[in-house]
């Protein structure tokens, strides 16, 4: 077994989300202890010094320079209205335009009485409110909140559409039209170039597919971290968590020690799956590898890495199904099977996910319920597998709505299987069965390529024999396997063997620092 680096936990964590409940629940306890909207002013006051930066950054400097609020209903829109007070007293000229009756009608007061402009948005002011918009070098979205949900009605989705590409936007708290707690999106919803939340983030910001219209993420401190719960709905891991729970070898470490892998991947048809994820596993560090496989995979396998030892054995953990087709008329079927069965953690890719429904009725318990297996199994899905697998346990789904509500159909998965699910995909997530996730964007849109699965669970498999927990393996995995994208792509295209040869010298980056 390896010990934890020693070096790890000196630099900043990744960001932590959380549901709306919890943070409504933080944010009346701590305006309980403050006088009557100074909550607000603190996000205001964090708000505009990031868009004043903003509009350094992008147009040189702050006065005289225009900004355009679009205001809705709630908080948010007061957020808005009294950032751009201050953003008045710094010379930028501000205008507001008030999608809703229901305004903060304190910061309109306030804007107007700093010298700020207000539009109510009508079909007698639309093209007065498009002037504007055409016209600002920032835009502040504060359209909708914490009460939002997927999708922009009108008049907020034709200002968002008319939205100049040479803005830069700010939404306050999240990108207004996605849904806070799941991250789903409807067809019209802000893309923000920065996102300013305050106290936390909401969970949409690190969820899929709304993260990606999140941008740049800044969290203004007012107050609430003492008041929420100890774990987090979701968290995405930074470097510094990764080296934490990276497991170094100690010196008396030896290849048992240090993790026996057992892979049962690769076919007649798929020999370069097995090669693939044995690559990964290796490059990730771990002791030994057996592997299980027919005739011609084995000989690929040895061909590439004769450090391999070829036959079943005593493992700490097994990789299953990468490459394998279980309609083939070969023995992997049951040597997964057999792994499954063995009580050790095991990890299931591709062909053994199409086995696992029926591993899963034979292991039910007496009462009909599903056991927890999460600190065993990690399945490792992308979105047309995870909907057939839901489809195959009594849950009908298509692979579009497992990519417009990623979060929700993988911690579905996890709940009827019991088991730690990773979702694949642009963004990635590892759920658990109680819905506890974590959510990693390190990948370059170059990783998407033909075998970069397969390394993936290669990593994974590797550190679940070294001892990690599903979760924490899984989400481990998702970063090291992103970043080493990002370093063998360095701006062009990938082959998934490129991604495996940058794995060992991206972990040795992160526990230098």
């Amino acid at each position: 077994m390896r010990s934890a680096n020693p070096k790890a936990g000196r630099h900043q964590h990744g960001p932590a989300a959380y549901p709306v409940e919890d943070l409504r629940k933080a944010e009346q306890q701590v305006m309980a202890t403050l006088p009557e909207g100074a909550l607000m002013q603190r996000a205001a006051a964090g708000l505009a010094v990031s868009c004043a930066r903003v509009l350094r950054e992008r147009t040189g400097g702050v006065s005289g320079r225009r900004a355009v609020l679009l205001v809705g209903p709630g908080d948010n829109g007061g957020d808005a209205l009294y950032a751009g007070v201050r953003l008045v007293g710094r010379g930028v000229a501000v205008t507001a335009l008030l999608t809703s009756e229901k305004v903060h009608g304190a910061g309109i007061h306030a804007l107007a009485a700093a010298g700020g402009r207000c539009v109510e948005v009508g079909p007698e002011t639309a093209v007065e409110a498009w002037t504007h918009l055409e016209a600002a070098d920032l835009v502040v979205d504060g359209l909708l909140g914490l009460g939002g949900r997927p999708g922009l009605r009108e008049p907020a989705a034709g200002l968002v559409d008319r939205i100049p590409d040479h803005a830069a936007v700010v939404a306050v708290d999240l990108p207004s039209g996605v849904d806070p707690d799941t991250g789903a999106t409807g067809s019209s919803h802000v893309w923000a170039d920065l996102t300013v939340t305050f106290g936390a983030a909401k969970a949409c910001l690190l969820l899929p597919p709304a993260s990606a219209a999140v941008g740049d993420l800044e969290i203004v401190d007012i107050g609430l971290t003492p008041h929420l719960p100890h774990e987090p709905l979701v968290r995405r891991l930074a470097a510094a968590d990764v080296a934490r729970l990276w497991p170094v070898p100690p010196p008396s470490a030896d290849k048992y020690r240090r993790g026996v892998l057992g892979v049962v991947a690769g076919s007649a048809g798929y020999p370069g799956a097995a090669v693939l994820a044995v690559a990964g596993a290796l490059r990730t560090g771990v002791g030994m590898i057996r592997y299980v496989g027919p005739k011609d995979a084995t000989a690929a396998v040895r061909s590439a890495w004769p450090e391999v030892v070829a036959g079943p054995g005593r493992v700490q953990a097994w990789l299953l199904g990468s490459g394998v087709v279980p309609e083939a008329n070969d023995d992997q079927p049951e040597a997964i099977h057999t792994a499954l069965e063995s009580g050790q953690p095991c990890l299931l890719d591709a062909g053994a996910l199409g086995l696992f429904p029926e591993e899963l009725r034979a292991h039910t318990d007496s009462s009909g319920g599903v056991p927890d297996r999460s600190d065993r199994l990690l399945l490792t899905p992308h979105a047309g597998e995870l909907a057939r697998l839901l489809t195959e346990l009594g849950e009908e789904v298509h692979r579009e709505e497992v990519e417009v509500q990623p979060y929700r159909h993988a911690h579905a998965a996890a709940r009827l299987t019991g088991a730690t699910v990773l979702l694949k995909g642009s963004t990635t997530l590892v759920v658990r069965p109680d819905g506890h996730a974590r959510s990693q964007a390190e990948a370059p849109s170059w990783l998407a390529t033909a075998g970069a699965g397969d390394v993936l669970a290669g990593i994974a498999g590797a550190l679940l024999a070294s001892g990690l927990s599903p979760f924490d393996a899984g989400s481990v995995a998702a970063y090291v396997h992103g970043k080493a994208a990002g370093r063998a792509s360095g701006g062009g295209p990938i082959t998934s063997m490129d991604v495996a040869e940058q794995v060992s010298s991206t972990v040795a980056g992160l526990l230098r620092h």
